[in-house]
């Protein structure tokens, strides 16, 4: 296995800022660090994705990196060779260049007239597959099983980090989805609040579970798994399928069988069934959808000293087959524009 990681600096000038909406509760961040000028969202013809790998800022870094020994910093790794260009690596975690989380000793918590105001404290980092074309759906179980292992490593670390109080694994693929880089790769971004659609998840499953003395989620596989109609494919571990209430066309969730509130505590056998799963569902999406632009991410509980043994943590993944208009964006109400079982089957079959 050739994974390493480099240790997140302060890179960013100005820290972010986060606000909070008095009447949604919801958090947002005002990304300073990122900041454009105003002119700068004029319509225009937008850029694609750039595939070169000569012009791929990625291949760009990592070259220059790898004369550095302090980049190479993992504790898989035990010594790094002298010579730089025999050490191989397949994937690797960096600081974000433009991250919108930075460190620091202070969240700054303060008034602005009615609204509740803090810095933009956390982490920010980018995990990187090394082949500039190959995702995924091309990898080799091994493959997929280091990338699941290098999330699982970025999170036991960075949950360490002062005032981490969520963390968000999540991969944008293609410009649809807001990948502004087109080499494969993740993010990973540790901050001091929860934000606003886990706190849902975690309040409605705390509810359900007061009443009924169950897991929702758990109630929700079960008939799934009974009813069949919706799932795509299942392992020892994992169920992947599309929900009842799908968001959007082809949404996919990936849930344990077994009842886990914590990804960051999956055992070996567990990360290779997630591996498993996770290769498939993401083959069958690209065969049947023909490679569509998506975003993925994972739910999971918290890592403050609460206990989350209501929740169920899982891998959402959402294609982007429709873009959001009037209504959606009035009413929050999503519209999927095909039966979540005609495309489970479809999935199925890929």
């Amino acid at each position: 296995m050739n994974i390493f990681r480099k240790k997140s600096i302060s890179n960013a000038p100005v820290p972010s800022e986060l606000r909070l909406d008095p009447v949604s509760r919801d958090w947002v961040v005002i990304a300073t660090g990122r900041a454009k000028r105003p002119e700068h969202f004029r319509k225009e013809t937008r850029p694609e994705l750039e595939d070169s790998i000569t012009n791929c800022p990625f291949e760009t870094l990592i070259g220059q990196e790898r004369a550095n020994k302090a980049f190479y910093k993992s504790k898989k790794v035990e010594k790094i060779p002298e010579d730089q260009s025999t050490l191989e690596w397949t994937t690797v975690a960096i600081p974000n260049k433009y991250p919108a989380f930075t460190l620091s000793n202070s969240l700054r918590e303060r008034k602005v007239g009615p609204y509740q105001v803090m810095d933009g404290v956390g982490f920010h980092e980018v995990i990187i597959t090394k082949d500039h074309t190959r995702d995924i759906p091309q990898f080799s179980q091994q493959e997929t099983k280091e990338l699941v292992d290098m999330y699982q490593e970025c999170y036991l670390e960075l949950m360490e980090g002062k005032f981490v109080h969520y963390i968000s694994i999540f991969k944008n693929k293609g410009a649809g989805a807001g990948a502004t880089i087109a080499h494969p790769h993740s993010q990973i971004i540790a901050t001091a609040i929860t934000d606003p659609d886990i706190q849902r998840s975690l309040d409605n499953s705390y509810e359900f579970f007061e009443k009924k003395k169950q897991c929702v989620h758990c109630v929700m596989l079960e008939w799934d798994r009974k009813e069949k109609s919706r799932i795509i494919y299942e392992n020892d571990c994992f169920v992947s399928l599309c929900p009842f209430a799908s968001r959007v066309a082809f949404e996919i969730r990936i849930y344990p069988v077994q009842h886990l509130a914590y990804f960051e505590k999956s055992d070996e056998h567990q990360k290779e069934c997630l591996a498993d799963i996770l290769l498939i569902t993401m083959q069958k999406l690209a065969k049947g959808l023909k490679d569509p632009d998506y975003n993925y991410f994972i739910h999971t509980a918290p890592t403050n000293v609460w206990t989350y043994d209501h929740y169920h943590w899982h891998f959402e993944i959402l294609p982007k087959t429709a873009t959001w208009a009037g209504f959606e964006l009035g009413t929050g109400i999503e519209i999927s524009t095909i039966e979540p079982e005609k495309a489970a089957e479809f999935l199925r079959l890929q």
